[in-house]
């Protein structure tokens, strides 16, 4: 394994050991369920899931196609572990070890690929939309949903947060990303997060509530393009 995902592998190990992929689901649902309304998936889909975390986007994605597959897929092997023992009942779920610069899978299999919160650590962005790119049928379509990005500004201080390298671009960068892996129909919007935010703010993450709002009220990025 390269080093940059020996690393990604490592760190996000210690997240799953720290319980952290449990609360990602709370966390990020309100800026997910406009997407997956947008995916408009039928009952016989098959989905990819990069970045799959503990594994609760494949549990919501499985229940909407229940003729379908969806795989999940993550660098970390201790957040398949968990999400494979937590899931063991979703019968058209499956779990896998793997990078997105090399996924584990057959071309043409899966009709939609998404992403959450996973596309600004990966070491090698084009190269990682190249190969969702592959694994796409003729007219399936990527969906790349992000918090970490240029025109949200209260997320650049994330940075100094990050173990890991991460990747700060703007909509249109990751759009051309999009055009050089061999997409089209590409497109980019911004979904705000309508959580209210608390009266007081302690974490590490922002400055203050007033930060948080405003971060989420700029909302996250979903970029999306077809085969």
């Amino acid at each position: 394994m390269p080093a940059d995902n020996e690393a990604l592998r490592e760190e996000f190990n210690r997240w799953a050991e720290a319980g952290l992929g449990e609360g990602m689901e709370e966390e990020h649902l309100p800026i997910v369920l406009p997407v997956l309304d947008q995916m408009n998936l039928a009952r016989d889909e098959n989905v990819l899931d990069v970045g799959s975390g503990a594994g609760w986007l494949v549990r919501l994605l499985a229940d909407r196609v229940p003729e379908g597959r969806v795989i999940g897929m993550d660098i970390s092997d201790e957040m398949v572990r968990r999400a494979r023992r937590k899931y063991v009942a979703v019968e058209n779920a499956m779990f896998v070890v793997g990078s997105v610069d090399e996924i584990p899978w057959d071309a043409n299999f899966f009709t939609q690929a998404i992403s959450v919160e996973s596309a600004y650590y990966w070491p090698d962005p084009a190269r990682g939309l190249k190969e969702i790119h592959r694994v796409l049928r003729e007219g399936g379509t990527a969906w790349i949903l992000i918090n970490f990005y240029l025109e949200s500004p209260h997320s650049h201080q994330w940075a100094r947060q990050f173990a890991t390298p991460a990747h700060l671009l703007g909509a249109g960068e990751w759009e051309a990303l999009f055009h050089d892996a061999g997409f089209s129909n590409i497109a980019h919007r911004q979904i705000p997060d309508p959580t209210p935010a608390p009266e007081s703010y302690s974490g590490r993450w922002f400055q203050d509530a007033a930060q948080l709002r405003e971060f989420r009220q700029t909302g996250a990025l979903l970029v999306y393009g077809t085969k």
